[in-house]
């Protein structure tokens, strides 16, 4: 990539609020800085949006709500059908805008931009689809309608690792509900959201159907938004600590409440896996994003007689992955968001090697410019390590050996979070065995990927509450209404 084409795709960006259709400033003219987390060069100056600005994106949702709630579900599904062929034509400046600020290998951000357009492309198919039912009830005194309505305005709360996809995953399912929505993306990755507001407006997208806010205080403007009785649903991806929060906050108004939040995701390879499948698998489950996922593979739990085996195998790939800026040519690992991400990865990584693990491959900071972390496999992890109890959210496999499947289900559960699993083995079985026994709320069975536009995604326990993807995911967006109409 040129200096050239950046500057030109960055120049071409929105670095405003989009509100009520406009693109506008903000009360106070303020501005907040958006970084190069390769370089740590300043790569855009974009709007910083105060408690005000962020009501008046919320009045601009309420107000548009009636008339978009009445908006034929054909015209809503062909409005997001529109922005999916614009982001298709567009496509190439959306995988770098998004390698530019948010570090991710350009041959992963493409991945992002085909991933996170079909929740544009399966929710404009879904929008004609939302039905009920009809029938006579069981006295034979009447007929029963269900049916299904909008909730309301939405807040919509994204994080920074999956700038695009978390965005259309969120959009795209409200839209099509007929739901209006305020999104605000995180300070660290804005730009690619206000990319995607940009081509549902080229879209046709009705003034205040969506709204964009960018802030640097993120709990000054949210706190008001969240409290304001008009709003009906809050979704938010990120931490469960944060989540746990703003459940507390949608209590208030006893908002229905989407929380996609932590994980720590197990990765079994049992003594009958293909071993060579399992380290293709947890290439894919660790290292996508520099491991910078909630679906991440976060614990490699590995029968005792594959573990040397299998750690001898990934060290060997890992030690030949390249690390650089995600726009050069054969770039395997791209910086991690922030130099605060690489100390949080580094202490980690130390804490387990003063227990005793032992490090195979990597295991350093790489100095700077850009926040960069070797590709680390560490083995023989005690289980006491805060390594095994924390995401990681950095390129670091750890392995822990277990004897039988009763241990291996045990280690695996033994976590207050239940996100993913993945599972390597070559019996259908024990397979089907590890689909009851395991506390997740996804798992994949002899792959490394998972995540589908039209499989719904989401965890148990601190991991979150519903859905998102699938015919599962609008359902979020729909309130069930039930009517009785007396026999004449």
């Amino acid at each position: 990539m040129t200096a050239a084409r950046e500057t030109d795709l960055l120049a071409g960006i929105p670095k405003r609020l989009f509100i009520d259709g406009d693109w506008i400033a903000g009360e106070n003219n303020k501005t907040l800085n958006v970084y190069d987390p390769a370089t740590g060069d300043v790569i855009a100056e974009i709007a910083d949006a105060s408690p005000a600005d962020g009501m008046r994106a919320l009045d601009a949702a309420v107000a548009a709500q009636e008339s978009w709630a009445a908006t034929a579900p054909r015209v809503r599904g062909e409005i997001l059908r529109r922005a999916f062929d614009l982001l298709q034509e567009r496509k190439e400046d959306a995988a770098l805008l998004m390698t530019l600020e948010m570090g991710k290998p350009i041959v992963e951000a493409r991945g992002e931009v085909a991933y996170g357009g079909e929740f544009l492309r399966w929710y404009s198919e879904e929008a004609v689809r939302i039905s009920g039912r009809f029938g006579e009830n069981p006295e034979g005194t009447g007929r029963m309608v269900v049916s299904q309505r909008p909730v309301g305005p939405s807040y919509l709360i994204t994080p920074w690792n999956f700038p695009l996809a978390m965005a259309t995953r969120k959009i795209a399912p409200a839209l099509a509900a007929g739901c209006t929505a305020v999104i605000k993306p995180a300070a660290l990755t804005p730009l690619t959201t206000l990319f995607v507001a940009g081509l549902l407006e080229e879209a046709g997208l009705p003034r205040g159907v969506l709204n964009v806010i960018t802030t640097s205080t993120t709990s000054t403007v949210s706190g008001p938004i969240i409290a304001d009785p008009r709003l009906r649903k809050l979704s938010f991806t990120g931490s469960t600590p944060v989540g746990r929060e703003l459940i507390r906050q949608a209590a208030q108004n006893i908002l229905r409440t989407s929380m996609e939040l932590g994980g720590n995701a197990p990765f079994i390879v049992f003594d009958d896996a293909n071993v060579d499948k399992a380290v293709d698998g947890a290439l894919a489950a660790k290292f996508r994003n520099m491991g910078q996922a909630c679906t991440a593979a976060n614990r490699f739990i590995v029968h005792s007689s594959v573990a040397e085996e299998f750690a001898s195998k990934l060290s060997a790939r890992v030690r030949a992955m390249h690390v650089g800026r995600g726009t050069e040519d054969g770039v395997n690992i791209g910086p991690l968001i922030s130099d605060k991400a690489v100390d949080k990865v580094d202490e980690l990584v130390r804490d387990a090697i003063s227990r005793g693990a032992k490090l195979v491959a990597g295991g350093h900071r790489i100095a700077g410019p850009g926040a960069f972390y070797e590709p680390t496999v560490i083995t023989g992890v005690p289980l006491e390590s805060e390594i095994l109890r924390d995401e990681i959210f950095g390129p670091v496999v750890v392995v822990v050996e277990f004897i039988d499947e009763a241990e291996a289900v045990h280690l695996a559960n033994d976590t207050e979070y239940g996100l993913v699993a993945y599972v390597f083995t070559e019996s259908l079985a024990r397979g089907n065995r590890m689909i009851d026994q395991l506390d997740t709320g996804m798992m994949g069975l002899n792959v490394g990927v998972i995540s589908n536009a039209a499989a719904p995604f989401g965890g148990v326990k601190q991991s979150g509450i519903g859905r998102e993807g699938g015919t599962e995911g609008i359902h979020e967006y729909l309130s069930t209404k039930y009517t009785l109409l007396p026999n004449q």
